[in-house]
């Protein structure tokens, strides 16, 4: 038996020690004969993992192509999506503008054009199909999901980017399901397979940015009556998953008060239509999508369940922030998620077209072009580059099961992702009833990430 530990702290980051090597003393593999209550494997297996990515948005392309030089563009695209590296493999690209678009747009803004005669995804051709070109030249496996945070304004009320809800009349739903349709079909032509298609970003999300409020009954309509059975028809093999949901969450406080949202209302009203169940894949979940991802993996396990958007913070890029993130990470795979996807993967510090600034795994000064790995950029590395896909999730039990998981790898190594999120170290112990040679003990520096990899 082999095992490596990768430890990142705020002032020492992926540090690799070979555990098996005697000249190690600070840890070193041993049985587990201290009560340290780390993490002992309980012989469960759960959900399968598909992967780690992040999306395509155009300020990214924008900060790789315009601020900073063709090698540094190179790095971050390896690192990114190089299987010996982050293996980023699962990724999102929006259908047409969000708040990280250089510009709001669809790819159909001609009134009343329900056969999408004016259909077109010319303006992709410029940033985000070569975007996802250039991360496959690193990636050739990669899987892609989109969705789009607004249907062309013309389908809306009001017609605007922001704010406001599809008008449900069957020509405007048929016409959506076609743009759908002719989206899928375009990106094929250009060599960019769509895996799945999410039918809208943040269901929830009355934003300032392009969004779209959709109630559960109107979803369920427009998947069961307009798009499952368009997809059917041309033989668009693309899977339609119920996503991206921000939500429901059934109480939260606001300026105006309280709000209830009820969870069944919602998920289960579409969920127990056996018609619109049969076109429905899987969910994605994210942001207050947290807490909904566990009663959907009780309830309908046989769902693929996916985190498609990593909280995206205020910009600061701090170590507290990525710990949180950590925590997300754990939460998102012990309740069922076979995903986790990143949000923007590299930004300047050049604000959103509402006015957010946000974090990034890497950031790009616009007057150097210096690049910065972020903290968040040593915590999906922590995960992505030893967690392969195809892992299967292990039962644990023990203290660090809020913050720690294991994996094991089709290759059949384990590999297991802690945190100390306390002041002082810790130790830590992993154990393998099965296979005592598994046994690691380790003291965990404070507010650090490890992962050990065990052969």
């Amino acid at each position: 038996m082999t095992a490596t530990w990768i430890a990142s702290t705020p002032d020492a980051k992926l540090v690799e020690m070979n555990l098996a090597s005697p000249q190690n003393s600070t840890a070193q593999v041993a049985g587990n004969d201290s009560d340290t209550g780390g993490l002992k494997l309980t012989g469960e297996t759960f959900q399968k993992i598909r992967g780690f990515g992040g999306c395509f948005n155009e300020l990214g392309w924008q900060a790789l192509t315009k601020y900073t030089d063709e090698s540094t563009a190179d790095t971050v695209f390896h690192e990114l999506f190089g299987q010996d590296e982050m293996n980023f493999r699962f990724n999102r690209a929006p259908i047409g503008a969000n708040d990280f678009a250089e510009e709001w747009y669809s790819y159909d803004e001609t009134d009343g054009d329900y056969d999408m005669s004016h259909f077109s995804v010319e303006h992709d051709d410029k940033t985000l199909v070569p975007y996802i070109h250039r991360a496959q030249k690193y990636q050739p496996d990669m899987q892609l999901f989109s969705s789009p945070w607004s249907p062309p304004t013309w389908m809306k009320f009001p017609k605007a980017f922001n704010f406001g809800r599809i008008v449900m009349t069957p020509e405007n739903l048929t016409a959506y399901a076609k743009y759908f349709v002719r989206y899928v079909q375009e990106y094929a032509k250009r060599g960019i397979t769509v895996t799945q298609l999410h039918v809208q970003n943040e269901v929830f999300a009355d934003q300032k940015f392009p969004s779209c409020l959709w109630s559960s009954h109107d979803l369920k309509v427009f998947i069961r009556d307009y798009l499952g059975p368009a997809f059917e028809r041309e033989g668009i093999d693309t899977d339609i998953f119920l996503g991206t949901m921000n939500g429901p969450e059934d109480m939260s406080w606001s300026g105006f008060g309280m709000k209830l949202d009820n969870y069944n209302r919602f998920i289960d009203d579409i969920l127990f239509d056996e018609k619109a169940r049969g076109y429905i894949k899987g969910i994605g979940y994210q942001w207050a999508g947290q807490n909904a991802i566990g009663r959907t993996h009780e309830s309908w396990p046989e769902l693929e369940l996916e985190q498609t958007e990593s909280e995206c913070g205020t910009g600061d890029n701090s170590w507290a922030y990525a710990e949180y993130v950590f925590h997300l990470m754990n939460h998102y795979f012990r309740n069922g998620a076979t995903a986790y996807v990143y949000w923007n993967m590299v930004l300047t510090e050049i604000v959103s077209t509402w006015g957010w600034q946000q974090n990034s795994l890497y950031s790009i000064d616009s007057k150097t072009g210096k690049l910065t790995r972020n903290p968040e950029w040593y915590v999906m590395r922590h995960f992505s580059k030893y967690v392969k896909p195809g892992a299967v999730r292990l039962g644990t039990s023990g203290r660090f099961n809020a913050m720690g998981i294991a994996f094991r790898n089709p290759d059949g190594s384990i590999a297991v992702v802690v945190q100390n999120a306390l002041e002082r170290p810790l130790d830590f112990s992993f154990e393998d009833p099965d296979d005592a040679t598994h046994a690691v003990n380790a003291t965990l520096a404070p507010r650090s990430f490890n992962t050990f990899v065990i052969d």
